[in-house]
């Protein structure tokens, strides 16, 4: 629609040049006409932000000045605890991974652009499922990350859980608080402080669904804290135990909020814009645990650049399965393309005294089914 207005203007301003049109001056000033058009673009069109999430595409080079999407209370936080940052890099590139792992059957993968300061472009300008999904995802990394490095004696400003001590019971008695404890309520903490810090800047229904996702991502990685123990005693016996807790591993998290995904609530803002309304009035429950949404999913089967959709066209799928993974809805009833290609990979493995294992590589040939691209409608070609 934009761009028929800016085509409608220059084509009046050169018809009415050729005629001697006394309005004839709009066509010497093309220049302001223009000018106007882009500066109403740039204000009515919604841009996709940078965000702190490209800090993982810096690696070695974060440098707090420098990383695209901070705002003053992020920068400030870097500028203090640059190690930290080194870490949620690191944690970055791990929950993303992880994104990618949950959604690699789906016609959404969790598909990032490359040098691109928004990561995962448009799409993340939905209020949708998937923008839910990957700012709980992205919280719970934070967390992971930075526990991580405090127990392993990377930072400075923190270590172990110094409140771990003493004598404590679970359901196979006494045990002795040792070892060396995860400080998960740190890496919250510090999650909370860092991630949280654009979405308290603003009060709308967007900030706030962020806020709410990134809470839950916090309390996923909390929510899977184990007890790991050591025995003492004649041969093992465990009849004294020493104990700490640890964070599982973060798939375990990615798990969770992968259901939690499939059961997100659509919410809409309350009249006094303090908190949320669940769209279903049927419904009965909370949402304190839940992952919500604002609005539905784009139609991610096609291209759409101003949606942030890649599509699905040479997609990979599944010809015997039908589920997500499978080709008729991977493809959105488009059909696929079968190729035959050669495949190599390891077989009859032996052990080798000592200490190897030797394979042959073996090669056969497999099928592998893509989608179709999207297939222009005749009456396109013919103008």
């Amino acid at each position: 629609m934009k761009l028929e207005m800016f085509c409608f203007f220059k084509t009046r301003g050169y018809s009415r040049n050729r005629t001697g049109s006394r309005n004839g001056i709009l066509s010497r000033h093309p220049s302001r006409i223009y000018f106007t058009f882009i500066l109403l673009l740039l204000i009515f069109t919604p841009r996709a932000d940078s965000s702190w999430w490209y800090i993982g595409a810096l690696g070695a080079r974060v440098i707090c000045d420098n990383i695209p999407g901070l705002v003053n209370k992020q920068r400030q936080l870097c500028q203090r605890h640059p190690d930290l940052m080194q870490s949620i890099g690191e944690g970055a590139k791990e929950w993303i991974r992880e994104c990618q792992h949950q959604f690699r059957h789906h016609r959404w993968n969790c598909s990032t652009l490359d040098r691109d300061h928004t990561v995962f472009g448009r799409v993340m300008l939905h209020s949708s499922r998937e923008a839910a999904f990957v700012y709980a995802i992205s919280s719970a990394g934070v967390v992971y990350a930075i526990t991580r490095a405090c127990s392993q004696g990377e930072l400075k400003i923190c270590s172990c859980d110094a409140h771990k001590r003493g004598r404590a019971r679970d359901d196979r008695g006494d045990f002795d608080w040792g070892g060396c404890s995860d400080n998960i309520n740190y890496g919250i903490k510090f999650a909370k402080a860092f991630v949280d810090a654009r979405e308290r800047m603003v009060k709308d229904a967007r900030a706030m669904m962020n806020l709410h996702n990134n809470r839950c991502g916090r309390m996923a990685v909390k929510r899977f804290m184990k007890l790991e123990c050591k025995c003492h005693g004649v041969s093992g016996s465990c009849a004294l135990r020493t104990c700490w807790l640890a964070m599982s591993d973060f798939r375990r998290t990615g798990d969770y909020l992968r259901k939690k995904y499939n059961t997100a609530i659509e919410v809409t803002m309350n009249q006094d814009g303090t908190g949320f309304m669940v769209a279903d009035k049927d419904f009965k429950g909370t949402t304190k645990n839940e992952l919500v949404y604002v609005e539905n999913s784009p139609d991610y089967c096609l291209m759409d650049r101003a949606a942030g959709s890649l599509g699905t066209a040479g997609r990979v799928c599944n010809k015997s399965s039908r589920g997500t993974d499978g080709c008729e809805v991977m493809c959105c009833g488009r059909g696929y393309d079968t190729m035959r290609v050669k495949r190599v990979t390891k077989c009859e493995c032996k052990f080798k005294w000592c200490c190897a294992v030797e394979c042959k590589d073996c090669e056969d040939t497999v099928d592998v089914h893509t989608c179709k691209p999207h297939k222009r409608p005749d009456w396109l070609d013919l103008t």
